[in-house]
């Protein structure tokens, strides 16, 4: 059994947070720091010394956590991870290893501390995101306005003992993060393009993390390494062999940045996660809360949203594996033992058809969240019929206009047997917890 069968593929949907000093000042996280990055457009470009001293006196809200989570869970999500240390170094807990971070400009804070104590109240599986490089410890070494422009693998190389001055300090923030705070579920990599596996000690690092938490599941930007691959900022054609993540912000910045108002629409976000699960993924949705940790209101209102449609629709989206192939259905599908859900991202104009699914063994369609059943009609080949034989056919719906939602429509087909397959008799697929 794979490590992620446990809760990773059932949960689908995860909130990622993106909390740092950066929000203080309304910038995207790290980026400015080195002159910004191409792939975040509204990022700023700013002095290293100027960045960093943003971080003295930012006295970040212990009661924060508690709103994210809250939201999360209201907005069926199962799981959240949390930027512990991005690539600026700053740690979100009082960390004794290093001099950057709430222990030095926040004593007595604990933002993680209480980011878990969180997740643990609402229920959600807890998981830290770490940057593997640190762009303000002077043994990695620090980025400084003289290295810019950055260049992606470009970033000056130690000595052997700044190296391992280094590595001790990676190895000892990690070891707190594993041991300070009970069973943690999943640790988030990010930053590995810096250096080679080697360097890093991949195979190393993987050994202590799972001595330290042997259930814990590790993303795969651990090069080499890792339970699950990491799609950013787009859903995959074609799904990854392995079990998978998408990542995505609502706008187009991780952290809280002030002049970024180009949001996905709430309907755009909800057709994400129904197509990220029809191709067997989750969605691991960001937020950037602001200086004050307050979830700013575009992204609130599309928590909300999220939490109206899968207070309904939900049971199409936990739980499931992929459905059918894209040339049966005009839409993503989702399974879950013998039941079929169809997501409607558009407006039929006419009956809906689903096709190739076996239809002598439907027995009831439904709208999810409605208590009616729907009239469909089958067809089959017209030999087949004749010859009473027992394959694959047609199922034409005509969907109420009244039973329709705003953002996706859910059609429920429920069969005696397994509807991904051609052959009615076939083993059913395994079903999800």
């Amino acid at each position: 059994m794979r490590r992620t069968q446990h809760w990773f593929e059932p949960a689908r949907f995860g909130l990622f947070v993106h909390w740092g000093p950066w929000a203080r000042a309304g910038w995207e996280a790290s980026w400015p720091l080195v002159g910004g990055v191409v792939t975040l457009p509204m990022g700023q470009d700013i002095p290293a010394e100027t960045y960093h001293a943003n971080a003295d006196g930012w006295q970040p809200d212990p009661a924060a956590p508690e709103a994210w989570i809250a939201a999360a869970a209201a907005a069926g999500m199962r799981y959240a991870v949390l930027t512990t240390r991005h690539h600026d170094g700053y740690a979100l807990w009082p960390s004794r290893h290093g001099d950057h971070g709430v222990a030095k400009t926040a004593p007595g804070t604990d933002v993680v501390g209480a980011f878990v104590a969180a997740c643990r109240r609402h229920g959600l599986k807890i998981g830290f995101y770490y940057s593997l490089p640190d762009w303000h410890h002077p043994a990695y070494p620090a980025f400084t306005d003289a290295m810019r422009p950055y260049v992606f693998g470009g970033y000056p190389v130690p000595s052997a003992e700044s190296w391992a001055a280094y590595q001790a300090y990676l190895r000892g923030q990690i070891t707190e993060l594993l041991t300070d705070y009970g069973p943690i579920d999943m640790i988030w990599f990010d930053g590995a393009w810096e250096r080679g596996a080697e360097m890093w000690d991949v195979d190393g690092l993987e050994r202590m993390i799972r001595q330290l938490q042997p259930d814990i599941l590790i993303n795969d930007r651990l090069p080499g390494h890792g339970d699950f691959a990491t799609p950013e900022q787009f859903v995959p054609p074609e799904p990854p062999a392995e079990p998978w993540e998408t990542c995505l912000t609502m706008n187009m910045s991780w952290g809280f940045n002030a002049k970024d108002d180009h949001y996905k629409s709430p309907a755009a976000l909800v057709h994400t996660l129904c197509e990220v699960a029809g191709r067997g993924g989750n969605l691991l949705l960001n937020i950037g809360p602001d200086g004050e940790g307050r979830i700013p209101p575009p992204q609130a209102a599309r928590m909300a949203e999220f939490g109206r449609w899968m207070s309904r629709h939900g049971e199409a989206i936990i739980g499931t594996g992929a459905g059918l192939k894209s040339w049966q259905f005009p839409g993503p599908t989702t399974l879950k033992g013998t039941t079929l859900y169809c997501h409607l991202l558009m407006q039929p104009v006419a009956p809906v058809s689903v096709r190739g699914v076996p239809v002598q063994h439907l027995k009831r369609v439904s709208v999810l969240g409605h208590e009616a059943s729907l009239l469909f009609e089958t067809r089959i080949p017209v030999l087949d019929e004749l010859m009473h034989v027992d394959g694959p056919g047609e199922v034409v719906i005509d969907v109420p206009m009244a039973l329709r939602d705003p953002a996706a429509t859910v059609l429920v087909l429920e069969f005696d047997c397994d509807p991904a397959r051609s052959d009615p008799a076939a083993p059913s697929t395994e079903t999800m917890a």
